[in-house]
């Protein structure tokens, strides 16, 4: 039978408070640790820390917080509720998201994923010393290696040195960790949590109601919230976020960071009305005609394009267009549903990430048109 930990992800949500309390976590929390969700949420994230890493971890959740930072990656050791299967080397992806920290706790284990993981995240955190393995250089990183030991003329024993170090680190406690009152919020940022097993990808949980009304996107479909123009661009995008989403064992995972930038409908449309797929090529004529009108979206995931729409969704833009300028004409109208349909608009950065449990989706308002 295999002993190996579960390889797989769970989302998890922490206050701002010192004791970085569980504000939510997914189901797959029992897969990796052994606790059901209702046994962490209220506790502190804290209780689950190698008491070796204590300290540096309460430092890493205040710093995460004080300088508003957003898909960076920490690696440490987390309790399992099993005492014989002691502490687990995970990797933790976390985002600051207002008022919470948002992100996800993995299985870490040395392999393509991790290095594809790391080289996605804004930032790499190496805690537990055995991780070193797993971080991620890229080219203008310091140099690693530490400077040759000068020479001393007093003979030395390592072996009792490192001893010695070692018991000072285990003699670290939680009096020496860091004590902070309950930080403030940050930048605008939503978080919601989408099903990663259906197409229309429903909304499971919204963070706060800063960009969408919480009231209003729960249960729906995540397109319902995205313009028309950008769904196709935005699906391919989960398409990949999916994809990536999946350990060595075919199960759904965890799968680094995929950034994006397309435009959010505050109050929702009816997505479930899809456009009639374009006719095949060789039904169409004269499909080279308006070639020129071509239009390549600006907008991309990560290192991934789109430069391509279809010809029925340029028709469809004109006749649109057409018809808004013939009510204009006849009753006035059209320029007012425009104009509300624009109010109605928001250019939003957007991180994807993929987990065991479903799919993730930060959200801020963007600062370029």
């Amino acid at each position: 039978m295999d002993s190996s930990p579960a390889c797989v992800s769970f989302i998890g949500i922490v206050d701002f408070t010192e004791n970085a309390n569980w504000v939510y976590c997914s189901e797959s929390v029992y897969d990796l640790l052994g606790f059901e969700p209702h046994e962490l949420i209220g506790t502190s994230s804290l209780n689950l820390v190698h008491p070796d890493e204590f300290s540096e971890v309460k430092e890493l959740h205040y710093t995460t917080i004080s300088q508003d930072q957003a898909a960076v990656l920490a690696y440490l050791r987390m309790k399992h509720k099993d005492p014989y299967k002691g502490y687990i080397l995970c990797g933790i992806s976390r985002t600051v998201c207002q008022n919470v920290l948002v992100g996800s706790v993995s299985f870490a284990a040395p392999g393509p994923k991790a290095m594809h993981n790391a080289s996605t995240a804004q930032e790499v955190k190496i805690i537990t010393p055995t991780a070193k393995d797993l971080e991620f250089r890229r080219w203008n990183d310091p140099n690693p290696m530490p400077p040759c030991p000068i020479p001393s003329s007093q003979s030395a024993d390592p072996d009792r040195d490192r001893d010695y170090q070692r018991e000072r680190e285990y003699r670290r406690d939680r009096s020496r960790a860091i004590t902070f009152d309950p930080l403030p919020e940050q930048s605008v940022r939503t978080a919601l949590i989408l099903d990663r097993f259906s197409v229309n990808c429903g909304i499971l949980y919204c963070a706060n109601d800063s960009l969408l009304a919480t009231t209003t996107c729960m249960g729906r479909s995540f397109f319902d919230f995205v313009a028309r123009r950008d769904e196709e661009l935005v699906r391919s995008w989960i398409d990949v976020i999916k994809s990536w989403g999946v350990n060595e064992r075919g199960q759904p995972s965890d799968g680094g960071f995929g950034f994006g930038k397309f435009t959010v409908l505050v109050n929702g449309r009816d997505s479930s009305v899809r456009q009639p797929d374009p006719v095949p090529s060789r039904h169409r004529r004269n499909s080279f005609a308006h070639a020129g009108h071509a239009e390549t979206h600006p907008h991309s995931l990560h290192s991934h394009h789109s430069h391509s729409h279809s010809r029925t969704r340029d028709s469809h833009a004109r006749a649109h267009m057409y018809s808004e300028r013939g009510a204009g004409r006849t009753g006035g109208r059209g320029r007012g549903e425009k104009e509300r349909e624009r109010d109605d608009e928001l250019l939003v950065d957007a991180i994807f990430s993929a987990h065991s449990d479903g799919l993730m989706v930060i959200l801020r308002k963007s600062s370029s048109s």
